[in-house]
């Protein structure tokens, strides 16, 4: 993309955001513009006590920018990205910048087509789910086509062909179909009922050329695939307030890099079944899944978060409290056992655990441990790499917590947030070192409305733990003035953070020491806009969505965050 016409598309997304408006041609023809923009900025500063390393930008931004013009018709957008100077922690091809994802879709009764870089997923993502994570870094989208038609009534079916995204290249081809159909559709019976049943299959290809030259030992070069293939099948059952969820999913021969078993012939495997029950003031959910070999990129090379073709859910709480989400979990595609047990339930009003507001109370309880994996002998690249009975558990937790929360309202002006959460966590697994992290953390938040104006939050937390780095703490005050304005500041620390030296490396020769990571922010908001100016410090860390986490180095410095959508 060369950067007249990126100019231009720029000028364009600034004229519609001006502008924002339905634009009337005729009844069937009306156009919506509609788009956003994001731009996360960081001016930064080199703090060798929390090892920051060096910079070699002055200020560091990630900035996007995206239009969609939409019609009864045909629908086109794209999006700019400046991602010259990136945030910290990103990988060095993640650099660039131009109009990367753009499209246009045409659209009848019973069919749509779309050409151009699109995103999709098939049934839980087992083989296929493309999406964008701004956060990681992840933008794996398909350039190529798709199409979607539903022939009769209850039945979908999408197929779809396209290279995908790999930060400003393009990998290996991809294409796919899938077939979904709602049998509730055919019988009124079953509607009048409440009860609705989808069933669904899918399969994705991988076309990659064997040209990479990777040795099963000094004298031997490995014989690659040009071809995987990956299915797909499930169903889903809702009646009344009951839900049940199978799927099973699989993929051929795979060869590629991987942290424990690179280049086996070994095939994939994943199998899910989660129930829920919900009804008024009470929810419950059960599911358990085992995955095995279940890494698929469209780059057998690749390493990171890059080039994933498919998606393996974590069966783990995605917290939000900064000292309960610390040690976040991390999907292993080699392969686990992962089991997750939720519930819900709300106390009425007026009865002895209600009281005057009512209470809710939520527990979780999640469990991932490794599968058996017995290796072959000799089994190295080239071979099958190990053996595996699927009740069988291997011998390592990886990953286990349990939480209770309480929700109470205790006046008209107040209420009060209360967690506690139990967790293990395999520190050498997800991150390569560290062993097992057994950790309790308490948390407290409160809410205390001033006026129709003013409100007061706080939060106070503290981990502890007698592995790692031993016990956090952390503390949070945000007043919040409507509609406008909000104040934050924070502190999180501990006894014993490291001395780094100027390359961001641990100095082994100073010991530890007691650092706090404070932070401050002011918050504007008026109508679509959204304007965050901050100042403070950031341990490293991981970044975590859904499973898949990225390493963060430690920073300090000016932030600057502004979004606007229209």
């Amino acid at each position: 993309m060369n950067k007249t016409l990126a100019l231009m598309l720029a000028g364009m997304m600034t004229s519609a955001a001006v502008n924002a408006q339905k634009i009337k041609l005729t009844k069937d023809y009306d156009v919506t513009i509609t788009g956003s923009v994001q731009s996360d900025i960081l001016v930064p500063q080199e703090d060798h006590n929390i090892g920051t390393g060096t910079y070699d930008d002055k200020v560091l931004t990630n900035t996007y920018a995206e239009v969609h013009a939409l019609s009864k018709y045909v629908d086109a957008g794209a999006r700019l990205e400046y991602l010259e100077h990136p945030l910290p922690g990103f990988e060095k091809d993640f650099k660039g910048w131009g109009v990367p994802f753009y499209y246009v879709k045409g659209k009848i009764k019973n069919a749509e087509l779309t050409l151009g870089n699109f995103y999709e997923q098939f049934g839980s993502g087992f083989i296929l789910r493309t999406y964008e994570e701004r956060s990681l870094g992840i933008d794996n989208s398909l350039l190529g086509g798709r199409l979607v038609v539903r022939p009769f009534k209850g039945v979908q079916v999408k197929a779809l062909a396209g290279k995908q995204r790999r930060y400003w290249d393009h990998t290996s081809l991809v294409s796919g179909a899938d077939l979904e159909v709602s049998v509730d559709q055919w019988f009124e019976k079953m509607q009048q009922k409440g009860t609705f049943l989808t069933l669904g299959g899918s399969w994705v290809n991988k076309h990659e050329k064997a040209d990479d030259d990777i040795m099963a030992d000094p004298t031997h070069k490995l014989r690659l695939p040009e071809n995987t293939n990956a299915f797909d099948v499930r169903a889903n059952l809702q009646a009344g307030d009951f839900s049940v969820l199978a799927e099973y999913a699989q993929k051929t021969e795979d060869p590629s890099f991987d942290k424990n078993f690179p280049y086996i012939y070994r095939k994939g495997y994943v199998a899910m079944l989660s129930t829920s029950y919900s009804r008024s003031g009470m929810s419950l959910l059960l599911q358990a899944k085992r995955s095995d070999n279940m890494g698929f990129r469209s780059k057998r090379t690749e390493n990171g978060t890059a080039a994933f073709i498919n998606h393996l859910p974590a069966f783990a709480f995605q917290q939000t409290y900064a000292l309960a989400a610390l040690y976040p979990y991390a999907t292993q595609f080699n392969g686990e056992w992962a089991y997750q047990a939720e519930f819900g339930y709300k106390f009425k009003r007026h009865t002895a655990l209600g009281g005057k507001y009512g209470t809710s109370l939520k527990l979780n309880f999640s469990h991932v441990h490794s599968i058996e994996q017995n290796k072959k002998k000799g089994g190295g690249p080239g071979t099958d790499g190990y053996g595996s009975a699927f009740w069988k558990w291997g011998d390592k937790t990886y990953y286990q917590d349990l939480n209770v929360q309480i929700e109470k309202k205790l006046s008209k002006s107040f209420k009060l947030n209360l967690m506690y959460m139990n967790q293990f966590y395999n520190k050498s697994v997800v991150e390569g070192e560290g062993g097992l992290i057994h950790s309790d953390i308490y948390i407290a938040e409160g809410k205390y409305r001033i006026n129709n104006k003013l409100t007061l939050r706080g939060e106070a937390q503290y981990l502890h733990t007698e592995q790692d780095q031993g016990d956090w703490y952390f503390g949070l005050l945000e007043l919040s003035f409507l509609p406008h304005f909000m104040f934050t500041i924070s502190d999180q620390y501990n006894g014993a953070e490291h001395y780094y030296n100027a390359t961001g490396a641990i100095d082994e020769t100073k010991g530890t020491h007691k650092e706090h990571y404070i932070n401050g922010s002011v918050t504007f908001t008026a109508g679509a806009h959204r304007l965050q100016v901050g100042y403070g410090k950031t341990r490293a860390g991981y970044n975590c969505s859904g499973g898949v986490c990225r390493y963060v180095p430690a920073s300090k410095g000016v932030t600057v965050s502004y979004n606007y959508n229209f």
